[in-house]
């Protein structure tokens, strides 16, 4: 009994000693402790997100991956695993668990080692927010004192939604949402109990203990997970028995990508970066709405991928990427034999069964995987197919339809001669590339040529659609926005335009003639050709656009005047240091991007309005709070009233055909769709963008735009010609689009921009190396054989020298086929102060009469003709055996 009562009082003067060195620890690290009220509204550093108009996530930036979830949206296994693991006292203590200290204690006192932290949830979360891993006695002390404060500030629920969502688990995943998307692909609502407990014992060490870095390692912790889960009694032993065997099926995983726009999503990660800055963007959380939707951003997508390969293919198979086995000798080949780049030396493997299944998917997986192509090895060839193996381990079939376009590529203009053999095209052994098209496997190779698309809106400018080129992986510069080349006859809509401001009309008379201008200054002449280098004497200036005149271009740059004509451009968005004050500007000499093109075209879709073009809908904050939305301008005048059209034309086919009956069906259709407008109009505050042309300009080159891309006239009246956009309406049967075609000097850059109320878009081709003209493609059989009397309106077996109609139009064509599907035909709303009146097809007079020598004409009220054709005057085609060939034009 003598000792119990020094023993009580060493007890008790112990404690007050210790309290006291408490005490004063806590005011001696107080000043340095963090103020934990931060974290009633904590910002977790969340990537940015980037989705279409219709929510489909493109991509996702940033280097820590976080998907933060509610605590109710967590499952109750998941938090079960947790507790049982890292806190199973985590609702019954303050932060601090004395047993765990106490349990850390012994064994520092036993094994002389820091072997158990002794951290609570709350703890642990103290440290990730504001303390380090270093294992010392000064970190633990502000550990104690940080979770302490945290359970005064924070309720239990707010603290473990702060863990789930803070906690490191490796690959760079934060948060358990993260390391369910980054491991398995998933939500954490479809995870396996097996899938949850692998992720819950994460946190004690996330790289070494992950289930790709280290699988074993991985599935015994988990064992110890589900062991915990089993001893608080939340799992049964069933339970236990099937996660604890459960295989690890763990592999890594990207943002749960549902849209492959890389173009698309690289122009918004640039803006954001700009406004916000690169941290900031990256980690703020932002949830960023494009305007373009899933839907035209895939179908713009898969129209110039398929373009490049139709034009790739009508030029001809370069070969293959190089061979594993059965290599020609390089003495029987003209060209060297390509070598592939492989890590592994494959010199002692001749022949094919040198080469096991394994060897080979090894060797492919070396080739460059660039979507839509996947590497393949020739395992066989047949009469009229091969067998190959894809790097993907599939073996496939090709039969001939894949491989009869692949003859011999010799130059851009030359090509070989038709396969007629499966062995005419490759070997075994080979390694070539391969891809689908129209669910089916061809032959394939990365396209050397470029391509750009961009579509708009042409009422507010929102971008519907944007493709950069081939592929971002490939390459990331953005032929669409960065882009500047030649845009050739692309610009003749607005020389024309300029050509009606000044008092010309669509029936105006321009002599189609060769011009030789003499320049003393540098004793050479300039002699602008047209392309073909055929005239057509005096004619009238809608079908002088329609078939695309050079030499009227530029007669009519004269007419307004070079000065006035250059200003005349800046009107729709062109940069004025742009613009060449000479008159190659009439033939597109100046260069100019895809997407200031599409804005200039959309000042004559959207009646005279200049808009501005635009990738972002709205910007959310990580709490789905919208940030910012975009208010763009729109093409009205008075865009707080609802407006119908004035009038609509009785039928668009009346302009340059050849009878004159009124569709009455149209003028129903036109009535009907007017009331749809002022039934449906809403009064909004929209910002007007400005007019830069007037409705009835821009009505009137939208029709010579139309007569561009479809046949004219009467074959057997001899009065049928053709638009240089033909193809467009044949193909999309639709009469309310227009086009306008473009092809520089050695078709060196291709272009075809055109329209439909709705929709404006612009694609252009060419090679990035601008010296290397697109050349022409020779008549393929083959391919022609498939389609005898169409063959030359879309595809790889268009024949003849590449143009702006053959080379970029497809791609316009594919788009639009898509966009306008599920559109009905709209009638062109006619503008007031617009008349239409029957004129000589000839002399651009007006006519009583009604036949093949007439056609019905748009003016500008005031403008219109005002006297007769006389008889003797009129020209009758169908009576005419030959056209005669203008004279050159001789100005010196």
């Amino acid at each position: 009994m003598k000792y119990i009562k020094p023993l009580l009082l060493f007890f008790v003067i112990s404690g007050l000693i210790g309290f006291v060195a408490l005490v004063g620890i806590y005011f001696y690290i107080k000043p340095n402790l963090p103020s934990v009220t931060v974290l009633k509204d904590v910002r977790l550093q969340t990537p940015m997100q980037i989705y279409t108009h219709d929510g489909k996530l493109i991509s996702q930036y940033g280097v820590k991956r976080r998907i933060p979830v509610k605590l109710e949206e967590v499952p109750e296994q998941l938090i079960h695993a947790i507790l049982a693991t890292e806190d199973s006292r985590f609702f019954e203590h303050h932060g601090i668990d004395p047993i765990g200290i106490a349990r850390a204690a012994l064994s520092l006192i036993i094994t002389g080692e820091k072997r158990q932290g002794a951290s609570t949830l709350t703890m642990q979360l103290a440290r990730g927010f504001f303390l380090s891993r270093e294992k010392t006695y000064i970190r633990k002390v502000k550990e104690i004192f940080i979770a302490w404060h945290m359970e005064q500030e924070l309720s239990k629920e707010e603290i473990l939604e702060l863990y789930l969502n803070k906690v490191e688990l490796g690959h760079r995943s934060f948060g358990f949402g993260a390391a369910a998307q980054v491991y398995y692909g998933k939500s954490l609502n479809e995870l396996t109990l097996a899938q949850l407990a692998t992720i819950a014992g994460l946190p004690k060490a996330p790289s070494a203990l992950n289930p790709i870095t280290d699988p074993e390692a991985s599935a015994g912790r988990r064992r110890v997970v589900l062991l915990r889960m089993l001893d608080e009694e939340y799992i049964s032993k069933a339970d236990f028995d099937n996660a604890a065997n459960a295989p690890i099926t763990a592999r890594k995983h990207g943002a749960e990508i549902e849209v492959d726009a890389p173009y698309l999503a690289d122009i918004i990660y640039n803006e954001m970066v700009d406004i916000y800055g690169k941290d900031e963007a990256e980690t703020g959380g932002y949830q960023v709405y494009a305007t373009a939707g899933s839907d035209l951003q895939l179908a713009a997508q898969r129209a110039v991928v398929r373009n490049l390969h139709d034009y790739d293919e009508r030029h001809g198979y370069k070969g293959p990427l190089g061979y594993l086995w059965d290599a020609p000798s390089p003495d029987s080949q003209d060209e060297p034999v390509p070598q592939l780049s492989l890590n592994t030396d494959i010199s002692d493997k001749l022949l094919a069964s040198d080469w096991s299944e394994r060897e080979m998917l090894s060797a492919l997986s070396q080739v460059a995987y660039i979507k839509p192509l996947v590497p393949a090895v020739v395992l066989s060839v047949a009469q009229q197919s091969i067998d190959v193996l894809d790097v993907n381990g599939d073996k496939r079939t090709i039969t001939w339809e894949g491989l009869d376009w692949a003859r011999r590529y010799i130059t851009d203009f030359r090509q070989g001669s038709e396969p007629e053999t499966a062995s005419d095209v490759t070997q075994p052994g080979a390694v070539i590339y391969i891809r689908e098209q129209d669910d089916a496997w061809r032959i394939a190779q990365l396209p050397e040529v470029s391509g750009a698309f961009i579509a708009l809106n042409p009422k507010n400018g929102a971008v519907e659609a944007v493709v950069g080129g081939y592929s971002f992986y490939q390459s990331q510069f953005n032929r669409a926005t960065q882009a500047k080349r030649q845009v050739g006859s692309n610009i003749k809509p607005f020389i024309y335009s300029a050509a009606i401001d000044s008092g010309y009309t669509l029936a105006s008379i321009i002599n189609d003639a060769p011009i030789n201008q003499w320049n003393a200054a540098t004793g050479v002449a300039w002699r602008p050709q047209n392309s073909p280098a055929e005239y057509d004497g005096p004619i009238r200036m809608r079908k002088a656009l329609g078939k695309s005149k050079n030499v009227v271009s530029v007669r009519l740059l004269r007419g307004v005047g070079l000065r006035k004509a250059a200003d005349y451009l800046t009107r729709f968005g062109f940069d004025p240091d742009d613009i060449p004050l000479d008159e190659t500007v009439s033939l597109g000499s100046s260069s100019h991007t895809p997407l200031e093109v599409v804005r200039g075209m959309s000042v004559i879709a959207n009646g005279g309005y200049l808009v501005n073009p635009h990738f972002i809908a709205k910007v959310l904050d990580e709490h789905n709070q919208v940030l910012w939305q975009a208010n763009p301008v729109w093409a009205c005048d008075n865009c707080t009233k609802a407006h119908a059209p004035e009038s609509y034309p009785e039928s668009d086919s009346q302009s340059d055909v050849d009878n004159d009956e009124v569709d009455v069906e149209a003028l129903l259709e036109a009535q009907l769709n007017k009331d749809v407008l002022l039934a449906e109009s809403e009064v909004t505050e929209k910002q007007s963008a400005p007019q830069v042309i007037t409705a009835q300009n821009a009505f009137l080159v939208g029709e010579m735009m139309r007569t561009g891309v479809r046949a004219n006239g009467n074959w057997s009246k001899k009065t049928y010609w053709l638009g240089t956009g033909w193809r467009a309406r044949n193909i999309l049967q639709r009469t309310d689009i227009a086009g306008k075609t473009g092809t520089t000097n050695d078709s060196r850059d291709t272009w075809f921009s055109g329209f439909q109320k709705d929709i404006v878009a612009t694609a252009w081709v060419g090679f990035d190396n601008m010296g290397r003209q697109l050349g022409r493609a020779t008549r393929n059989q083959n391919l022609i054989n498939r389609n005898p009397e169409k063959f030359n309106w879309i595809g790889n077996a268009l024949i003849g020298t590449e143009d702006g109609a053959k080379a970029a139009g497809p791609a316009w064509i594919r788009f639009m086929e898509y966009a306008l599907a599920e559109k009905p035909h709209s009638p062109i709303p006619v503008p007031e102060k617009i008349v239409r009146v029957r004129i000589d097809r000839t002399s651009g007079k007006l006519t009583r009469r009604t036949d093949h020598t007439t056609l019905f004409e748009y003016f500008l009220q005031g403008t219109e003709p005002t006297s007769y054709v006389l008889d003797d005057e009129v020209v009758d085609p169908a009576s005419q055996d030959k056209t005669t060939t203008p004279e050159p034009e001789e100005i010196f």
